[in-house]
């Protein structure tokens, strides 16, 4: 247990930035003349900059600059998908593509090679959603860099209410490892091919897994300093 406990810190502290940066390096190259045609093509369709830049907060609540490619127009107001009752009147020509196949993410390449994010992680949220701040910062959910996609992420996003957010959120940062950034992972290639997930359970289970045996292995160890 030690052992496993000793790679999961590894990983934690060492290995993920590693992996984050040398993917997000070799993505965006082989992905530039992706990037620079979709770039393109938003520029040409509708009014207003390519890129939509917005502050974020990330690991420990602190501010950075977010970019993605626009998806709406420059008269749409500030605020939270959710809150919107007629968000398809907001909508670029292109916006629901690149949303739905999560193409307007990619600017959030280089937010991984700055350091500001990682591939999986709590989504990076704005100031619109600070009772979910709020929440992370409570169980431990900013204490982890914010990904493109997180565990709350393929179990409803925006459909899920704050509270289930940082749970969610939370759940993630006490349980980082390997395993369960692959699985996530996977989970995210299938949620935009199908619009749907279905690792949701193993996912959950997963993470609730490492809970048990973390919790056993303190125990085991409050154990054996009692009887010394």
């Amino acid at each position: 247990m030690t052992e496993r406990r000793g790679r999961v810190l590894v990983y934690r502290r060492f290995l993920k930035r590693f992996f984050d940066l040398l993917l997000a390096i070799f993505l965006f190259i082989i992905l530039l003349l992706p990037l620079i045609i979709i770039a393109l093509i938003v520029k040409l369709t509708s009014k207003g900059p390519i890129l939509f830049i917005q502050e974020r907060y990330g690991r420990n609540s602190r501010p950075f600059k977010l970019y993605k490619f626009r998806s709406m127009t420059d008269s749409a107001p500030q605020i939270a998908n959710s809150k919107f009752t007629d968000i398809q009147n907001y909508i670029t020509p292109v916006g629901m593509f690149i949303r739905k196949t999560s193409l307007d993410e990619l600017p959030q390449l280089w937010n991984i090679i700055k350091g500001d994010m990682s591939f999986i992680g709590p989504r990076p949220l704005a100031i619109t959603d600070i009772e979910v701040i709020k929440l992370r910062k409570q169980n431990g959910g900013d204490s982890v860099l914010p990904g493109i996609s997180g565990l709350a992420q393929v179990n409803g996003r925006n459909k899920l209410t704050d509270v289930d957010k940082a749970s969610y959120d939370g759940k993630y940062a006490a349980n980082v490892s390997f395993h369960v950034d692959v699985l996530l992972t996977i989970e995210t290639v299938f949620s935009v091919l199908k619009r749907d997930g279905i690792f949701k359970e193993t996912l959950i289970d997963e993470t609730h897994k490492i809970e048990l045996e973390r919790e056993q292995s303190e125990q085991e160890s409050i154990d054996v300093s009692s009887k010394g």
